[in-house]
């Protein structure tokens, strides 16, 4: 997360689940479905990435959102793994509402900090993606402005911004300025 900018949360809407892209993890990793259990490597996942401050506060967490849902944790949660190190990344396609509608959600994306960089988001997400194709036509995910470098990541995967108030025109602004930047447009 970059704490630099504006904290701002938002949402953005992936319309079609059809036709989607698989995309291989590097060598060395593997994804897999959640299991009873995984709650710990889920808390501790989220707390490295800066969701929260204690693994503690991770689990407390967990049992209130997804603690209810055991068999669609097993179905729609996947763990990231290294080979040799277990754990790193985590993310469940989830289900929801956005603006009266059910849809799928893409929630709780995270990879440890010492993982970023290594080309696994996207496999990760892809994943989530194709799972919630077997649910849904259609999915959203909410995010924040101090995730700018997730948000490039969700485009590229399809997802587009939704702008229905001041504050997403401001999160917007704030996005598409460190995604211009960070490709050398400014």
């Amino acid at each position: 997360m970059d704490h630099s900018v504006e904290h701002i949360e938002f949402a953005m809407v992936r319309d079609d689940l059809r036709d989607l892209p698989d995309f291989p993890l590097p060598a060395g990793y593997h994804l897999r479905q959640f299991e009873p259990g995984d709650e710990r490597h889920w808390a501790r996942i989220e707390m490295g990435a800066g969701e929260f401050s204690t693994v503690d506060a991770g689990l407390a967490y967990f049992r209130g959102e997804f603690g209810p849902y055991p068999d669609e944790m097993s179905e729609r949660s996947l763990i990231l793994e290294a080979d040799g190190v277990g754990p790193i990344g985590t993310t469940t396609a989830w289900f929801g509402a956005f603006q009266g509608r059910p849809l799928g959600r893409i929630h709780w994306v995270a990879i440890i900090p010492e993982f970023h960089g290594r080309g696994l988001s996207k496999p990760l997400v892809g994943a989530a993606l194709h799972i919630l194709a077997r649910h849904h036509d259609a999915a959203y995910l909410t995010t924040q402005t101090t995730s700018w470098r997730a948000v490039g990541l969700y485009l590229q995967l399809g997802f587009q911004p939704v702008i229905e108030s001041l504050d997403d025109e401001r999160a917007w602004a704030i996005v598409t300025e460190k995604l211009a930047v960070r490709q050398g447009r400014l």
